[in-house]
């Protein structure tokens, strides 16, 4: 399966129940977009949980628009603060401060409420930039899917589940190149996987008007220069597709035996 690449013709009937575990409200929408809106439209349970931004706050807002486009239920929020963004989750800790060990539990009671057969996070690298954010969710998704199966971990977190399969969203060197380049613009850094580290390779053009309309609605995130939504944003609609047309993927567990993300379309 390495390196698959995936038609948008899979069969919908062995889509899995899917669990996103992103840092920010809009990186559902950037990373996996289409694939959510993939299985939410082939009636696989999906959902999404987001680690920083508070209830109430206009980002909060912002991404229950955009899971409602998605067809991804409402945000799960586990309602840290953004690192530099302090109104983000007022009173409370940054993400990247917390100790570990209450992120880690926070995403594995939403992991045992949801029981995904999946669970797509952040890559090592905490994506193309690096975002230490992401580093952290990327960190303490991995380390929570394992526990979450455990009877004796966290077990006022709810009845123990194991997903079957962690994925990484994630950049290969071949499929990154324009987006390096329109980051770059911006001076910002760029990091990319081997295209050998790739599990799978998600075809989600049959999607892409609802990633195009969810990414929109992180609005106060379009109207900046620098952030992903705003960049996109100004692009032709061409270049902006040929960016957000692939989804890419590398799988973290081996798990027992599940329909992989290849052969599914996750």
């Amino acid at each position: 399966m390495e390196g698959a690449t995936v038609s948008p013709t899979s069969p919908a009937s062995f889509l899995p129940s899917l669990l996103g575990v992103f840092a920010h409200p809009d990186d559902e929408a950037l990373l996996a977009g289409g694939v959510l809106a993939q299985h939410a439209a082939a009636g696989a349970a999906t959902a999404v949980v987001t680690a920083t931004w508070a209830s109430g706050t206009h980002r909060a807002g912002e991404l229950a628009d955009a899971l409602a486009i998605l067809g991804a239920g409402t945000p799960r929020l586990l309602g840290f603060a953004d690192d530099r963004i302090p109104d983000s989750a007022p009173g409370r800790p940054r993400l990247c401060e917390v100790p570990m060990d209450d992120v880690v539990k926070g995403i594995v009671e939403h992991i045992r409420a949801v029981r995904p057969q999946v669970v797509v996070t952040h890559d090592a690298y905490g994506q193309m930039t690096g975002h230490p954010a992401h580093l952290r969710t990327h960190e303490a998704t991995v380390l929570a899917v394992h526990a979450a199966g455990l009877e004796y971990r966290y077990p006022d977190a709810g009845a123990p589940w194991r997903p079957q399969a962690l994925y990484a969203a994630t950049h290969p060197d071949s499929g990154a190149v324009v987006l390096s380049r329109r980051l770059q613009q911006v001076g910002k850094r760029t990091l990319t996987v081997p295209d050998a580290h790739i599990t799978a390779a998600v075809d989600v053009t049959p999607w892409l008007v609802q990633k195009e309309r969810t990414i929109l609605a992180h609005r106060s995130e379009v109207a900046k220069e620098r952030p992903l939504p705003g960049i996109l944003s100004r692009l032709s609609t061409a270049e902006r597709e040929s960016i957000i047309q692939t989804e890419y993927f590398t799988r973290l567990s081996a798990g027992p035996a599940v329909t992989p993300l290849s052969a599914l379309t996750v």
